[in-house]
């Protein structure tokens, strides 16, 4: 049986657009407005999950997931954004004139963890244990997540070095699909989502 999961990131928040470490906010009118716009035009899914944060429970929200006509949502532990301690809610900028050393570290070294949080190695092993113990079901499985964790399942599908996980970048709002079989995967990279009927490609 393919397996097949497609990530959607969350609408646009001011963390997002800050560059800020997710801070639990809400995300923007803006963007909720857009994730309502597309709400329909996500391929239909056996089985709905979220990452436990503000955002993306309301990007779920917004796009119609959970409700009485798709499929159950749940959250997912497993699927949290990257845990960055004590620079949780401050902005790269912040913390790199703040702390420029622990910074370049922990962009440089996957292994590193100078926040007191996880590591990006760490991490990109949570969420490879994720994809690699998600069952199969007989239909699609929809991840409403953090970037990061888009990054992370990436990386793993590539069989790149947690090193590339600084390399991909994740728009707000947009669906990344992998599919698959046996622990081999193919990967489609972030389509936007658009507005329903508007001809997005399913």
């Amino acid at each position: 049986m393919t397996h097949r999961i497609t990530f959607v990131s969350p609408a646009m928040s001011s963390a997002l657009r800050e560059a800020r470490f997710d801070d639990g906010g809400s995300i923007d009118a803006g963007g909720e407005a857009r994730a309502r716009a597309a709400a329909g035009s996500l391929p239909s899914a056996a089985r709905v999950v979220v990452s436990p944060s503000v955002r993306c429970r309301e990007t779920a929200a917004a796009l119609g997931l959970g409700t009485a006509e798709t499929a159950e949502l749940a959250e997912s532990a497993e699927l949290a954004g990257l845990d960055v301690g004590r620079w949780r809610g401050r902005t790269l900028a912040e913390v790199g004139a703040a702390e420029p050393e622990a910074v370049a570290g922990w962009l440089a070294d996957p292994a590193s963890a100078p926040h007191g949080g996880e590591s990006v190695a760490d991490f990109c092993g949570r969420v490879t244990r994720w994809l690699e113990s998600s069952p199969c079901t007989d239909g699609r499985t929809l991840a409403v997540v953090e970037p990061e964790v888009v990054r992370a399942a990436v990386t793993h599908v590539l069989a790149a070095p947690a090193a590339a996980f600084w390399r991909i970048d994740v728009p707000p709002l947009t669906s990344t699909t992998i599919s698959g079989r046996g622990g081999r995967w193919n990967l489609r990279l972030g389509q936007q989502l658009e507005a329903a009927g508007a001809g997005a490609d399913r």
